[in-house]
Order: structure tokens, then sequence, then C-alpha cells
């Protein structure tokens, strides 16, 4: 069974094992498609409101394509375990001659490479549902304000639990060329989701606020 396609406590359960694989690349991903889903709700929050009738259209582009990134991040849950299965089998190829040695140093390079692209990719992914999610700020139902708030934080996690995963395997890569290009990139986009991350953040907690003051009036 694909692990996109356990229910909560499996996936918790496996996560919570002595299995070395799903780890954090796989549990960043589900952080990212749990974030993206939270923004697709806001945005379907929105939608057919009276009051939020002027943020309707954009609403809706921002449902659209944030249930595409909900998909394309599941898809990483069991991508990343695979990439790291990848570099596991290798390291078991036998090591008795030159030439055996040689293909299992190979064989190691090109699975420590795809375990450095698929997080890194699912940082980029994770930062593409952080800029979707900020167009919400433009107006959205202030109801939803907390749940917009824990996309993005949910998002940011992503992020950065991902990048640790990069981190982690940069320093095996043999092609630093590669390497610190990943390294450079990988910055970037972090710092990126962290700005944008406490944007967002800020302007849900602000919506909260002004919502609770007119519920105290109210009372």
């Amino acid at each position: 069974m694909k692990l996109a396609e356990m229910n909560v406590t499996q996936f918790a359960d496996v996560l919570a094992s002595d299995a070395p694989a799903p780890g954090g690349g796989s549990a960043s991903a589900l952080n990212g498609a749990i974030g993206a889903g939270l923004a697709a709700m806001v945005a379907s929050f929105t939608i057919g409101r009276k009051k939020f009738a002027d943020f309707e259209e954009n609403a809706i582009a921002v449902r659209d394509e944030e249930l595409k990134l909900v998909e394309m991040l599941k898809a990483q849950i069991d991508k990343d375990t695979e990439a790291f299965n990848l570099v596991a089998a290798a390291f078991k190829m036998p090591k008795n001659t030159d030439e055996e040695k040689a293909e299992r140093s190979k064989a190691i390079q090109a699975g420590t490479l795809v375990s450095t692209q698929v997080p890194f990719e699912t940082m980029t992914l994770a930062l593409a549902a952080l800029k979707t999610a900020e167009k919400l700020l433009t107006g959205f139902n202030d109801g939803a304000a907390s749940d917009l708030g824990g996309a993005a934080w949910n998002l940011l996690t992503c992020v950065k639990g991902a990048w640790l995963n990069v981190g982690i395997n940069i320093g095996s890569l043999k092609d630093k060329e590669a390497a610190e290009s990943f390294r450079v990139r990988g910055l970037e986009i972090l710092k990126e989701a962290e700005e944008i991350a406490a944007k967002i953040a800020t302007k849900a907690g602000c919506a909260m606020c002004i919502m609770n003051s007119k519920n105290m009036h109210k009372l």
C-alpha cells in the first residue's frame, strides 16, 4: 500500500515504528498537503458567500491551484520514501571487486541525487502553495482566519522539514556544483517561505482580532 493511501492511524504507526522509512521527508510532504488543503478550504469558504462576492473569482483560482498542489504534495510522500529506498538498496550492493565497488559507488551517488531532488521538489511545491495562499490576503472569509494561519504554518513546516532532508544529502554528493546549487537555491526558498508564511499568519491574526472584537461588542 502506498503511504499516501494509508489512513491517519496507519501512517502515524508506521512513522513511529523502527522502520527507517517513511521519515522526515515524507512527513514534511504530508504537512505540505495539509497546508495546501487548508488554503483550499479557506478559499472554498469564501466562494458563494454574498459578503465576499468581490473576492470570489480570486478565491476560485486559489482553490483550484491549491487542490492541484495537494495532489502533487501527496505524491511526494511516497516519492521521498522511494528515494530513500534507492540509497538503502545501493548500500547493500556487493563490494568484493573493484568493479563491484565502482558500480556500488555509482548507484549510491545516483540514489543520493534523487534523495536530494525529491525534498527539493517538495520545498518548491510548498513555496508555490504559500504564494497561492498569499493571494487570499486580498480578501477571504474571515471566519476561516485561523485555518489560513494554519495553512501558512503547515506549509512552512513542510519547507523547513524538506530543507533538512536536502541539507543532509548534499554533503554526500560528489558533484559539488550540484550540491552548491541545491544549497543556494534551498536557502532562498526557505527565506522566501518564512517571509510569506509570517505575512499570511499576521494578516490571519489581525482578521481574528477584528472578528473577536466585533463579537465582544455583540455581547
